[in-house]
Parts: C-alpha cells; sequence; structure tokens
C-alpha cells in the first residue's frame, strides 16, 4: 500500500486521538489566570505530533505502569508502533485500547490496518468491517484498506462496494464497476480488471476511460492489437484525453506499426505536453525508424523533465551510439548503472542534442 496514503492516514487518526483527549473550545487564560501545565498525556501528545517518538514513547511507558491506565494511552502507543513499521507491537496496543473500550474505532480500524500491512487480509477483515460498522459518517482511508482485503480474499462485489463508497458511488452503478476495474489492475487482478469493466459497458456502453481500461489490460496481457482496438474505442467517445494517445502510442509501438505511433504520440505531446512518457516513446519509435537525430530531440528534452529515468538515459546511449558519439554513449550507459544502483544522477539538462 501506498506510503503516502499510511502516513496521511495516521496524521488523521492522531489529530482524532487528541481532540478526543482535548477540549474544543478550551477558555482562553486572561491576564490574572495562568496557562494550565499540560498532563503527562498531553505531553505525550505533542511530541508524537511533533515526530519525537522515542520520547513520546517513554512518556507513555509511564502512564502504562499506572494502575488504572490512563485513557487513550494504549492508543497512541499502537499509533507510534504502527509509524515505526513495528506492527506486531502495535496490534498488541490496539488489543489493549478495545479491550479498554470497546467503542473505540480507531483502535479497532488500526488493528485491521497493522494486520493487512503484515500481509493478512483475511485476519484483518473482522476489525475493518467492525470499525465500518461503529460509524455512520463515510471515512475514505478505511474503505479504500477494506476494499484491497476483499480484493484479496476474492470476495470482489463487497470490494466494488467499499471502493464506491469512498466517491458515493451507487455500489451497481457503471462508475462503481470501472473504479473497482481501475484498483484490480492496480493490483495485477487483470482478469477481474476486465470482467468489471465489461459490467460497466453494460451498463453505460459510453462511459469514458473503460474502453482504455480493456487497452491497458490488453497491453498488461500482451495483446497489442486488442489494445489498439480498444484504444481506438475510447478516442471515439473521448478524443481529447492526451492520455490515451500515450498508451496508444505505445501499443503502436509494441506492434511494430510507428508511423502509426508517431501520428499518436505528437497528439499526445501537444494534449500533455508536461508528461514525459510520449517523448521518451517518440524517441523510441525514431530509433526504430532509424532516424537517431530526431530521436536524440526528444529524448533530450525527456532527460531534462526527469533526469532520474534510466530508460531515457538508455535510449540516448543507443541514440548517441548511432550517431557515432561513442563518450556521450558510454556516459549515458553509465548513467542507467548509476541509477539501477541507486547512485543520485546528475542531471544532463545542459548536454545539447546531438553533442
Amino acid at each position: 500500500m501506498p506510503r503516502t496514503f499510511i502516513t496521511a492516514l495516521l496524521l488523521v487518526l492522531l489529530t482524532l486521538a487528541t481532540s478526543a483527549q482535548s477540549p474544543q473550545n478550551p477558555t482562553p487564560p486572561t491576564s490574572e489566570q495562568q496557562a494550565p501545565e499540560p498532563t503527562p498525556f498531553e505531553v505525550a501528545q505533542n511530541l508524537a505530533a511533533r515526530g519525537r517518538l522515542d520520547k513520546a514513547m517513554a512518556q507513555l511507558d509511564q502512564l502504562a505502569a499506572q494502575s488504572p491506565e490512563p485513557a487513550g494511552v494504549e492508543r497512541l502507543r499502537g499509533m507510534i508502533f504502527y509509524q515505526k513499521e513495528q506492527f506486531s507491537d502495535a496490534i498488541d496496543a490496539f488489543t489493549k485500547a478495545a479491550a479498554q473500550n470497546p467503542n473505540d474505532r480507531e483502535s479497532i480500524e488500526m488493528h485491521g490496518v497493522s494486520l493487512f500491512r503484515m500481509g493478512k487480509s483475511p485476519e484483518a477483515l473482522p476489525f475493518l468491517e467492525k470499525a465500518n460498522a461503529a460509524v455512520e459518517r463515510a471515512n475514505i482511508d478505511p474503505q479504500y484498506v477494506l476494499g484491497l482485503c476483499y480484493t484479496d480474499v476474492k470476495r470482489y462485489d463487497d470490494a466494488r462496494h467499499a471502493f464506491a463508497a469512498q466517491y458515493g458511488f451507487d455500489p451497481d452503478s457503471a462508475e462503481a464497476y470501472l473504479l473497482a476495474a481501475r484498483l484490480f489492475l492496480r493490483r495485477e487482478f487483470v482478469d477481474q480488471a476486465a470482467l468489471q469493466t465489461h459490467k460497466a459497458l453494460e451498463i453505460n456502453p459510453a462511459l469514458p476511460l473503460a474502453h482504455q481500461l480493456l487497452g491497458e489490460v490488453a497491453l498488461a496481457k500482451g495483446d497489442s492489437t486488442a489494445a489498439i482496438q480498444e484504444f481506438e474505442a475510447e478516442r471515439k467517445i473521448n478524443p481529447l484525453n492526451g492520455l490515451l494517445y500515450d498508451r496508444l502510442g505505445d501499443a503502436y509501438v509494441r506492434k511494430g506499426q510507428y508511423a502509426e505511433a508517431q501520428v499518436a504520440l505528437n497528439r499526445a505531446v501537444l494534449l500533455e505536453p508536461s508528461a514525459t512518457a510520449p517523448y521518451i516513446l517518440l524517441g523510441e519509435t525514431f530509433l526504430k525508424l532509424n532516424q537517431p537525430i530526431q530521436a536524440l530531440h526528444y529524448l533530450d528534452h525527456a532527460v531534462k523533465m526527469d533526469p532520474s529515468s534510466y530508460i531515457t538515459h538508455n535510449l540516448l546511449g543507443q541514440a548517441y551510439k548511432a550517431t557515432g558519439q561513442v563518450a556521450e554513449a558510454n556516459r549515458e550507459f553509465q548513467m542507467v548503472v548509476d541509477i539501477q544502483n541507486n547512485v543520485r544522477p546528475q542531471s544532463t539538462a545542459n548536454t545539447p542534442a546531438g553533442k
């Protein structure tokens, strides 16, 4: 699961934990009244919110030794363990928190998320379902994790319903089927992605992006012919979609139809000038057409936009080699090795094409 999503979820839950323990409308101190000293738990909350996790944990460990243990301590301990990717310890803390307060939805939810991060989707499901049923308000991120768990255990309809809830879609609408298909394809459930997309098109034959997704499915299966057919069908519905022309050009390159690829990729560049992929594919296309000078033009532009792409550097190396520029070619091939070995690349943005 993307690290950015997990971080965002943790920050939301830390905020909820803080607001649950602190007054919502504190009375500001007057000139004759000093602000009250923060409680030890509030000190731990503030430390955790500032990222000082070890100091926050030391404070919480002292509170955990008290009898009775103050409310909220185990939940915050669990969140800190989770942020440090100590998932087993996090689960222990969330279990204690839920035992102390059976209505602690965040602890129940994070118990399930921790299990999911450990690759235990079947075990995670009961906790995520229970947390989801505990409140009526929508909570987007947990619905996403719930949908992923349903996907992993092949409960595809339930997964679609969970994903649809994120966007307020009817669970059996064309949009819900297409959304589920996109997320299934992302997790390499290719056949289910195709099935869900076909159902979406049965409901709405003119649904934008559906044929494009079927084209992506075809590319994932290595069927360039079927991909081209689907992308061309999408073009009739959604002719100003720049990404569509990028994918269509990719399919034509794979099929060896370089003239058609050039037309599609030129359209992609016009519609999406900040995207690097069309420039890279145009460079590859011109290399296939034995026009390395033209290839250098597009690849030089691509490497200025993204110096960290080893694919671009590899194609640049081929283009330089084809023009007899051996030193430049060797430099680019070395960049490929460095990038793949996690060595920070030096920008070649100031290198003129063909020099």
